[in-house]
């Protein structure tokens, strides 16, 4: 875990971060026909373009990162290392929400994956899985996010 609060650091990656999403943003259209399925993807845009220009006034920024032994990774194997920092992060996430804290999970800063790990002294040995930025969130209006029905994400015996 790389827990980053200083501010020069934090904006650094910040802009690297707004530069990927950037791109990210300018990729493609993310619009859908179902009126549910926009609404909620608005709010999903908008929150995440509200994250690329504030990253850097995020008080800490948690890096979750792993050791591969090796500056590749060996084939097969990456399944069993994020395997392992993937859950994690996740219970990170929990943990902090529960303390009163909230966090967005996001991989754009990977596209500057080598940037950030010269920025931070990340030797190529251990790699980025995901950035967590977290803040005392405001507001404790929570709700659980519109899911898809099963049918038409679980698949049995074959797709």
């Amino acid at each position: 875990w790389i827990v980053v609060t200083d501010p020069e650091k934090r904006q650094a990656i910040a802009g690297l971060y707004a530069r990927s999403f950037a791109r990210y943003r300018a990729s493609g259209d993310r619009t859908y026909a179902d009126p549910t399925r926009q609404a909620v993807q608005q709010r999903v845009s908008s929150s995440a373009d509200y994250l690329a220009e504030h990253m850097g006034d995020v008080p800490v920024l948690v890096i979750g990162a792993i050791f591969t032994g090796a500056e590749e990774f060996e084939p097969g194997s990456q399944a069993g290392l994020w395997g392992s920092l993937l859950p994690a992060a996740w219970s990170l996430q929990l943990a902090l929400r529960a303390r009163g804290l909230g966090s967005a999970w996001t991989t754009l800063h990977l596209t500057y994956e080598r940037e950030i790990a010269e920025l931070l002294g990340i030797p190529p040995t251990v790699r980025q899985g995901v950035l967590l930025p977290v803040a005392y969130t405001v507001g404790t209006d929570f709700s659980p996010a519109h899911r898809a029905p099963l049918d038409d994400v679980l698949h049995i015996d074959g797709w």
